[in-house]
């Protein structure tokens, strides 16, 4: 019996044991080890033993920032490599859990789990991968921004017109590269593929395309639509040239249908170096000599030219005062980009426009494409005078700049309203009367400019403000008058004064 007792004694100590080792196992077998990574475990090529969570942690993140001083090769169009850190593709460390992994090798679970792990990890080494992720959105900038700047361009076909024909030169296929497909295997390529060496390389996707307008567009482009022609016979050497040169920066554009051309784009800058001279022009009622002054005789022949090819007219302003090359309200002016001419090729074909000018000073413009209306239309154009009106009396304005003495005049202009109107005749019969545009012209009186420099009295300045033209003449005589006589007293008493020094 007593021994029946002592068995029972001996297995409740042995259960009471076991109980406690379970309960308690942490603090019997607790050790440094509690709070760094165990032995044999690495991240990569990255051995994580004895390292705290924080510092393990650390130390992968510096061997990221490491690898984005890498390279990767990408073949570009055309045979270009183009070289890519991987810190620029928006590269991150994509599993930072197995910091938490490997720190529970050992540490987490049941006494015999850990138990387990250790005996494991003196086996064999745990290895965790360090995975890298790259945001392809970035790639795509990358690739645009360094890459595609060796695309090949697609070139139109071009036309030409010489000898009276024209020529047309094919278009040439383009490559390019496919920045999104490419941004996608870059991707692919550094998460899966790159061995994370010094160089990795892979290629970009590229595409060939053809050029929007072909040769057979070019073909269509062969009638006379529109043409006009205005002379500029009377016109200097400084405006003859500016004509000449204005012609010239828009002879040979071709538009394609849905294109705007704007004549102030095509000519300007109105500078030496873009081939201008000082030419008049108008400003606030007067003349004035300016780069690039006849420009506006340009614009408004192909203004004429493109009301007869029937185009869409987008913007066209009149002078400020009627001009002599062009009916009244026939003309477009330029000034700066306040007054532009443009319009644009509102046919399903293209267009080709020719700018000529003559030894005899004409100019004319020509517009070619395909003749797509009725062969009995006809088309004539008529000028409206609404209401004219005289300029009165005179307008004396004053020039600093010059001497007493100096007079120069500008003719009158007389002010007009007009309306400018399209007839339509079908096998010479008027079928319609379009209204084109309404134009003002402003009347302007005599202009007869004074110079008032040296004048220190203020008499030529006050006889200005008279606005008589007569009395400033007389002011200006009698102020030369004057000065011309004080002229001949000075030299008179130089004479004498020299005289009586020759006589001391």
């Amino acid at each position: 019996m007593e021994y029946k007792k002592s068995i029972k004694k001996i297995y409740a100590l042995i259960c009471l044991t076991v109980v406690f080792i379970f309960a308690h196992g942490s603090m019997i077998f607790a050790s440094a080890d509690d709070d760094i990574i165990l032995d044999g475990i690495y991240a990569g090529d990255i051995c994580l033993s004895g390292m705290s969570p924080s510092a393990a942690k650390r130390t992968i993140e510096d061997y990221v920032r490491g690898l984005g001083d890498l390279s990767v090769k990408v073949d570009a169009v055309g045979g270009n490599t183009v070289e890519l850190k991987a810190s620029e593709l928006g590269m991150t460390w994509a599993n930072p859990e197995i910091i938490d992994q490997a720190y529970s090798l050992g540490h987490k679970k049941n006494l015999i789990s850990r138990y387990k792990d250790k005996k494991d990890l003196a086996a064999h080494d745990r290895i965790f991968d360090i995975n890298l992720e790259f945001d392809e959105a970035v790639i795509e900038n990358v690739i645009k921004e360094k890459c595609s700047i060796y695309d090949e361009k697609a070139c139109d076909a071009s036309l030409v017109r010489k000898s009276g024909a024209f020529e047309i030169t094919e278009g040439v296929s383009g490559e390019r590269i496919n920045t999104q497909a490419s941004a996608l295997r870059v991707k692919t390529y550094m998460e899966m593929l790159w061995d994370r060496d010094e160089y990795g390389q892979t290629q970009l996707i590229t595409e060939i395309y053809e050029p929007e307008h072909s040769a057979e567009d070019l073909r269509n482009v062969k009638d006379v639509l529109g043409t006009f022609t205005t002379g500029f016979s009377s016109s200097g050497a400084g405006r003859s040239a500016n004509v000449r040169n204005g012609c010239a920066h828009i002879d040979g554009t071709l538009l394609y249908p849905g294109q705007q051309l704007s004549v102030y784009n095509c000519v300007s800058p109105f500078t030496e170096e873009n081939g201008y001279h000082l030419a008049g022009s108008y400003s606030k009622g007067l003349v004035v000599e300016t780069l690039g002054g006849g420009i506006c005789q340009v614009s408004s022949t192909l203004y004429n030219a493109v009301l007869r090819a029937e185009l869409q007219v987008d913007e066209r302003s009149n002078h400020s005062m009627i001009v002599s090359y062009v009916d009244i309200s026939a003309d477009a002016a330029i000034s700066g980009t306040s007054k532009d001419f443009k319009f644009t090729n509102s046919t399903d074909y293209p267009i080709y426009i020719q700018g000529t000018t003559s030894e005899d000073k004409q100019i004319t413009f020509t517009i070619y494409g395909k003749e797509t209306r009725d062969p009995s239309r006809s088309l004539s154009f008529e000028t409206e005078v609404v209401s004219e009106t005289q300029p009165e009396g005179d307008k004396v304005i004053a020039d600093p700049s010059q001497p007493v003495g100096y007079i120069t005049s500008q003719s009158a202009h007389t002010g007009y309203s007009a309306n400018y109107y399209k007839i339509v005749k079908e096998n010479g019969e008027e079928k319609e009367r379009v209204r084109v545009n309404s134009s003002y012209y402003q009347a302007v009186p005599r202009t007869v400019t004074f110079g008032t420099s040296g004048d220190a009295t203020g008499m030529m300045s006050a006889a200005i403000s008279t606005q008589s033209v007569e009395h400033c003449k007389e002011v200006a005589n009698n102020l030369i008058n004057a000065a011309n006589a004080a002229a001949i007293a000075a030299a008179e008493a130089a004479a004498q004064n020299t005289a009586q020094e020759a006589i001391d």
